[in-house]
């Protein structure tokens, strides 16, 4: 720490008065001992050790002792200024500390106390910082599920406003009987159903975004064959990749692939994989999903040779209610909340989900561990 020019100031003062003292304690002590010495000799006398001694105090002045009395006095006298010129540092230390604290107090969060510190106080400070930050971290942390939240009414909101105002047009068109003909009507009825589907599915996929989120959610996990749930899926999806010019195609292990977790939502994410493949893989042909066991995790992959999204987009592909597609057609109309639930629940079964573009292809790799504690 740096002291400021009154501090030294007042530590040289500090100095001066204390030596002032300690002599005059050492005059005192020595008079009041010459004092006693000499009213009281016969006391003395009868001690061998004191020898020549008495006549000598009678005699001398304090200054006028042996060198190496002298220094031992003027060490003890050294020791005693320097322990208590370092108290008054540590205390102009503690000032320092508790006037950047306040100023920290103010708002100042980046700011770090100046100076280096030993000891005790040394400790006291580097707890402060980790305090500071942690506090700033927890404070970020406040804001970003502020804006997250603000964020999630803002998206909800769009995404419901669009079809619910298809569907109050059209009734009001019904309502209003502006129709030529009940086949005509029965179109706004069915525009109007699919629009309330489209507001249903968004509901339902906000529903189990905010229940996967829940670091609480159970999990109801058996123990399964990874492998054959991936061949099952590659059925379900099928027909619909078929009518879609594409093909899935498996690759597993010969044995078994067994491993513990929650398989309704388990198969949740594939499903929810597939779909994107499915739908945003423009141009594609193929489809594959390849599971193997690495020491204790089992990894499934899922690659499509479509169209692949740019960097940019990868990175974000896991956020809530984002779409690679910005203009949001009908065409590929999603909820955008697809991935973030995949990823919501490859965590709570303490896995993980990356995205890459590799060759032509796009490649979703999914980790889960074999027995999830």
């Amino acid at each position: 720490m740096q002291l400021t020019f009154k501090e030294r100031i007042r530590l040289a003062i500090e100095a001066v008065i204390t030596a002032g003292i300690i002599f005059l304690c050492y005059f005192a002590v020595y008079e009041i001992f010459r004092w006693v010495v000499t009213t009281f000799p016969e006391v003395f006398s009868e001690f061998w050790f004191f020898g020549n001694v008495i006549e000598d105090i009678r005699t001398q002045e304090l200054w006028g002792l042996t060198p190496l009395v002298f220094i031992f006095l003027l060490i003890v006298a050294g020791v005693a200024i320097y322990w208590r010129l370092k108290r008054r540092y540590h205390q102009y230390e503690l000032q320092h500390i508790i006037k950047e604290l306040h100023y920290i107090a103010q708002g100042n969060y980046t700011h770090r106390i100046r100076g280096n510190y030993s000891g005790d106080i040394g400790k006291v400070v580097d707890s402060i910082h980790v305090l500071v930050d942690s506090t700033v971290e927890a404070m970020e942390d406040e804001r970003r599920i502020e804006q997250s939240k603000d964020e999630l009414i803002t998206n909800v909101s769009h995404d419901i406003r669009t079809p619910l105002t298809s569907i109050i047009g059209y009734l009001g068109l019904i309502e209003e009987r502006r129709f030529s003909s009940t086949n005509e009507a029965a179109d706004y009825v069915h525009t109007a159903y699919k629009k309330a589907k489209q507001m249903k599915a968004l509901v339902d996929d906000l529903f189990e975004y905010t229940t996967v989120r829940q670091t609480t959610t159970p999990l109801e996990c058996i123990t399964f064959d990874m492998g054959q749930l991936i061949e099952q899926m590659a059925i379900d999806f099928d027909l619909e990749a078929r009518k879609k010019g594409r093909e899935i195609q498996t690759q597993t292990p010969d044995s078994p692939l067994m491993m513990n977790g929650d398989t309704e939502k388990i198969v949740r994410v594939f499903h929810n994989l597939l779909s994107n493949a499915l739908k945003y893989g423009k141009g594609g042909t193929m489809i594959k999903i390849k599971a193997e066991k690495q020491k204790d995790t089992v990894v499934v992959s899922v690659s499509n040779n479509g169209e692949t999204l740019p960097e940019g987009a990868i990175e974000q592909l896991f956020e809530r209610f984002y779409r690679a597609e910005a203009s949001r057609s009908q065409e590929t109309a999603g909820t955008g909340l697809g991935l973030a639930i995949a990823q919501s629940i490859v965590e709570l079964h303490d896995g993980k989900i990356t995205a890459s573009v590799e060759n032509g292809w796009t490649i979703f790799k999914v980790q889960f561990p074999v027995n999830l504690m």
